[in-house]
């Protein structure tokens, strides 16, 4: 299970849900950009001369990037999204098959060229799935780890494979990037591969493909490593140990004991016959399978290492880790040259001709010149250093003032990311957020429509927030989380429904003044305009006029029993998006969120084609958007008692105490007081009790010496030229309110 919440854990929360929740991830206007760290990187090499390379890199911000790369600079072409939670790690398999994985459980297959979407979903790990190895030279092989202990190797061609259409849950999900569970696709054959790595197919249940278990790990996976031809696996994690697999069969070969913390890189040599290990213990090791011993320890780090890179001979690796540094070492001759230093703890390296990609926390992305078809010309560039086998000899060489000095400054190419918010704070009135992000700058979002509407520049994140506290009440409809770098917006029913405001507070031009308005439920429509508007377009239908689904899949089929009062009868016209709920074209919040199949998904709000109905959408969403249905509300109304400014002469006004709705404009209460201190009469409108009765529709005062809005008529300017100015004080903060002047 999940032990960190993130905007997609859905499914696997700690705590279960009764309902499907809708999170919307409001994306930077440049969404080019990664805005989180590049957790993962895989270089696709153009297979004709003087063609095109490509760089695919895996974020926190739960996207994947393809960059077109030339000599004077990179292009994002393609922007993959489908997963809800970091992408982990990503191989390139057959030349032009993408797999990533995830923290949302899932493995995703896509093509390399494509335009992002999504062709299969893999669902078979228990807990984020941390890493991937592929066999380049056996494009059906693919092997996962992660966090549940679970090590599975994927046959891509039985497991890409077209699903019959035995169900509900086919094709058109397959292209959406959403497919059942790892036991509901209805593919009815499982693989074993053998000595000569064909396929061979078996049938099997009718539950589908299902991938060969590694099984042999008690505690968490964080490294995998695979041979040219897949005939080998190695994995390693917090057990400590480098085991070695037949991914054939997954069965065990051997378990090699060296490093005393976690393994978290893993590297095979083509043949399979060398490994090399990088640890949090900060040592890398060099192992002979073939002896099954470590035959060479490198103690080249202070810290974590997290990354590990070779040139394609295997004589020479490069490595990175917590310490910030990256380093260049002689596997034979013990060498080490520091070869640049970070603001970032490196995650990830990739080799590319003449140089090597590096990825870190930070969203941009470096390559720095290592010369790698000749690296030990590197070693004539700088002051090297010969590495030794106990890790605290680099750490002493540290301590004592000895740390190199890096042979490069600056990288010889940058693809630059968006600074990622690392801190927040939902305001008073329920619709703006402060954020502040890694560069230091605080910024204003107005979460119902998407957008940032002031950008205040490094400024005191907590004095811009004590600048902004308005004394306000409205119940929190909606949380928020930065995990993935921007603001992720989650809405669970029935909570979400609790807020209003009236539309003139919203400045919502044309609407009563005193009309309520339902945060959540104009949210919601504004973020299925553009899906609706498909949907009506495909439908060849402009809507029915009560709101049924064209389709003719009724949501309210899920038996649910909703009373006449329950719809929201205060909109005249329910498609209507208001100013201050519409989102942006240009760059449109993703939505994550699961339907009654599958699991969850994102999408951006205008990739959504209109045929996703149920299946991919919470029933409350549908049931809101399209019936206009909101759920059944406990009753809202709260009591309070009208007293005398302490030291003022007026006499009390009533006795006991009062009631009204939770949201109530401040002139009711006002003309009240006015009325009982110039007319000395009750309200018409109030009950014995002193309730605000019902009659109040649409905020509007019913009493009749009050005009609808608010103004008293002409029959009462005998005391109407007093001018009383009336000021009411709740919470010791004074509300001013001249009615007549």
């Amino acid at each position: 299970m999940h032990r960190v919440g993130s905007a997609g854990n859905t499914s696997n929360s700690v705590r279960p849900r009764k309902e499907k929740r809708l999170t919307y991830v409001l994306n930077d206007a440049d969404d080019a950009k990664h805005c989180a760290g590049i957790n993962c990187l895989a270089v696709l090499k153009s297979s004709v001369a003087d063609g095109c390379d490509y760089l695919f890199t895996g974020s926190r911000d739960s996207t994947l990037k393809r960059w077109s790369l030339a000599e004077d600079g990179a292009a994002c072409s393609s922007t993959f999204e489908s997963h809800v939670d970091w992408v982990n790690d990503v191989v390139i398999a057959g030349g032009n098959t993408l797999v990533s994985c995830s923290s949302d459980t899932t493995l995703k297959a896509w093509n390399c060229f494509s335009d992002g979407t999504c062709t299969r979903t893999l669902r078979q790990h228990s807990d984020y799935v941390t890493s991937l190895a592929a066999a380049p030279k056996n494009s059906n092989v693919v092997a996962s780890g992660g966090l549940g202990g679970e090590v599975f190797i994927w046959d891509l061609e039985a497991a890409l494979a077209p699903t019959s259409k035995t169900s509900d849950a086919t094709e058109d999900e397959c292209s959406n990037g959403i497919s059942g569970l790892g036991n509901s696709l209805p593919i009815t054959s499982v693989r074993t591969i053998g000595s000569s790595n064909n396929i061979s197919l078996h049938a099997t249940q009718s539950h589908g493909y299902v991938p060969v278990a590694a099984k042999g790990h008690k505690e968490s996976v964080y490294a995998l490593g695979m041979n040219d031809s897949g005939t080998l696996l190695v994995s390693g994690g917090t057990e400590k140990v480098v085991r070695v697999w037949d991914p054939r069969t997954g069965s065990k070969t051997m378990k090699l004991r060296g490093h005393t913390d976690n393994v978290r890189a893993l590297l095979l040599d083509s043949t399979g016959r060398l490994c090399l290990s990088g640890s949090s213990d900060s040592m890398i090791r060099l192992w002979d399978l073939g002896q099954q011993r470590c035959v060479h320890s490198y103690a080249v780090h202070t810290d974590s290492v997290w990354a590990l890179a070779s040139n394609p001979s295997f004589s020479h690796v490069y490595s990175g880790g917590r310490d910030l540094s990256l380093y260049l070492t002689d596997l034979a001759t013990r060498e080490s040259i520091l070869l640049c230093t970070k603001e970032h703890p490196i995650l990830r390296l990739a080799s590319h001709d003449d140089g090597i990609w590096v990825a870190t926390t930070d969203s941009s992305v470096h390559k720095w010149p290592v010369e790698g078809h000749n690296p030990q010309k590197v070693f004539q560039r700088g002051s090297s250093f010969v590495a030794g086998n106990l890790s605290f000899t680099r750490a002493r060489a540290s301590l004592e003032g000895s740390t190199p000095v890096p042979v490069y400054k600056e990288p010889s190419f940058s693809i630059p990311g968006t600074p990622a918010i690392v801190q927040h704070e939902i305001l008073n009135n329920r619709r703006h957020v402060l954020t502040k992000d890694t560069a230091g700058s605080v910024k204003l979002w107005e979460i119902t429509r998407g957008v940032v509407v002031k950008d205040f520049g490094e400024v005191s994140f907590k004095e811009k927030k004590e600048e902004l506290f308005e004394m306000v009440s409205i119940p929190a409809w909606f949380t928020v989380d930065t995990r993935l770098g921007s603001l992720s917006v989650h809405l669970d029913t029935p909570q979400c429904f609790s807020a209003e405001m009236y539309s003139a507070d919203l400045n919502i031009v044309g609407k009563p003044e005193d009309d309520k308005v339902n945060l959540a439920r104009e949210t919601l429509k504004g973020l299925f305009a553009y899906w609706l508007t498909k949907r009506r377009h495909r439908s060849g239908s402009q809507g029915s006029a009560n709101g049924e689904v064209p389709s003719g899949k009724d949501i309210s089929a899920r038996s649910i029993t909703l009373s006449r009062g329950e719809v929201d009868g205060n909109v005249e016209n329910d498609t209507v998006v208001y100013p201050p709920f519409e989102f942006s074209a240009a760059s449109p919040p993703s939505i994550i969120t699961e339907g009654s199949q599958g699991g969850p998904w994102r999408k951006k709000i205008t990739d959504l084609d209109g045929t996703e109905d149920e299946k991919y959408f919470p029933w409350w969403c549908l049931d809101c958007v399209l019936n206009n249905r909101l759920p059944p509300r406990e009753n809202t109304k709260c009591s309070f008692y009208l007293h005398p400014c302490e030291g003022s002469s007026v006499q009390i006004l009533t006795q006991g105490k009062l009631s009204a709705p939770r949201i109530l404009r401040i002139h009711k209460v006002v003309n009240y007081v006015v009325e009982k201190m110039v007319l000395d009469k009750p309200l018409d409108s109030m009950d014995p009790d002193g309730t605000f009765a019902p009659g109040l529709t649409g905020g509007q005062l019913q009493h009749p010496a009050v005009g609808g809005d608010g103004s008293f008529r002409s029959g009462l300017k005998s005391w109407q030229k007093l001018k009383p100015s009336i000021e009411i004080l709740c919470n010791n903060q004074a509300s001013h309110y001249s009615l007549y002047g």
